[in-house]
């Protein structure tokens, strides 16, 4: 089944969101939720969105937005799939277009390492490794280095990161996070 994903714009959420014409779901990981989010969207991760947890809109417009606007995305197919008739719009671009508009978003304040830069911290170690290991040891270590080089391919053609969600659940990275219903 083909299904149309509306699409806007940062500008237009900040408007509709202004007049109070709509309600902003925020699709990505807690942690990323945690570090910066726009005031007042509410946190229901891709993973575990359902219709059934959606805030009562009041007959508003429903915007949804992750980081760059992949998941956001996938997260208003499958919204549809259950409930065909929701007025529902993906924010093209997530957050990061929302902070280049220029709009205000809420921040940490303390300082920890991105999980995206985890993730970059830890396939730059792991490929190294495996191509000194492979060069110095045993050829066998090479394939360390493909293993991870297929992630991140696999990464860059879906949008989705395994390793980005195992480390997301590692205990440094976990904080409590309210889920807004």
């Amino acid at each position: 089944m083909f299904m149309s994903i509306k699409s806007i714009n940062a500008k237009t959420a900040k408007a509709w969101l202004s007049k109070k014409e709509a309600v902003i779901i925020d699709v990505r990981e807690p942690e990323e939720f945690n570090a910066v989010r726009i005031s007042g969207a509410h946190l229901l991760p891709l993973g575990v969105i359902n219709s059934k947890q959606l805030p009562d809109s009041q007959n508003k417009k429903i915007i949804v937005h992750c980081k760059m606007g992949k998941r956001g995305e996938l997260a208003c197919e499958k919204l549809l799939i259950d409930n065909p008739d929701l007025d529902i719009y993906n924010m093209e671009g997530g957050i990061v277009a929302w902070e280049n508009a220029g709009f205000k978003v809420k921040k940490a304040k303390h300082d920890v390492i991105s999980i995206e830069r985890q993730v970059q911290i830890i396939i730059g170690s792991s490929v190294l490794l495996g191509l000194l290991l492979g060069y110095f040891i045993h050829a066998g270590f090479f394939f360390l280095a493909a293993f991870f080089a297929a992630g991140l391919l696999f990464s860059g053609m879906t949008g989705s990161c395994v390793l980005n969600s195992m480390i997301g659940k590692m205990p440094w990275n976990r904080k409590k996070t309210p889920y807004r219903h």
